[in-house]
């Protein structure tokens, strides 16, 4: 049975707007190495097309050594694009959804060893208010933002978390992996 587990970036007072963190080598390098673990990672349209930005990372070999290392992994790893506006990806490793989100899920589930990551907030609440997400993991940056939205601004319900792993990178940044106690 598949694994899913959302992987989204924060700073401390919850913003998860991209443009307003400080990922560095250390954080790249994390989810470089989480990433090459993974099957699959989801995302929606606007998500996506920030991630886009990897892609021409990869054509630039004066690019840091992480960042290179990152866009590689992210390159290799297949997308699924969830998109009612794109009509197509313009990455040979993603594509756009055949199926509905739970479809998807479902069937990626189904497969012994799929570990899927959501890589999008509106992917995330929807799949937690279904009570699809088998595990949170937040990469939590050491700064304040008071420019964007709140990661889980929108949920309808609470949901409790159990504690599963507490890492701390060596910038700063604080990875704290929950799981959902449905």
């Amino acid at each position: 049975m598949g694994n899913i587990i959302c992987v989204i970036n924060m700073t401390i007072d919850g913003n998860f707007d991209h443009n307003q963190s400080l990922p560095d080598e250390h954080v790249h390098a994390y989810y470089a190495n989480l990433l090459k673990k993974g099957t699959t990672i989801l995302y929606g349209r606007k998500t996506y097309e920030l991630m886009l930005y990897w892609k021409d990372v990869l054509k630039n070999k004066n690019s840091d050594f992480e960042s290179y290392a990152f866009a590689k992994t992210i390159h290799a790893i297949q997308k699924i694009i969830f998109s009612n506006t794109l009509q197509s990806t313009n990455w040979s490793t993603a594509q756009l959804a055949d199926s509905t989100l739970i479809e998807t899920i479902k069937n990626l589930k189904e497969e012994k060893d799929a570990l899927v990551y959501i890589g999008s907030r509106s992917l995330m609440l929807q799949l937690l208010a279904l009570k699809l997400i088998d595990e949170i993991q937040l990469c939590i940056h050491p700064m304040v933002s008071p420019i964007g939205r709140l990661l889980f601004e929108g949920l309808e319900n609470q949901i409790v978390f159990k504690q599963k792993l507490i890492k701390t990178l060596p910038g700063g940044h604080v990875v704290l992996s929950l799981l959902p106690i449905y």
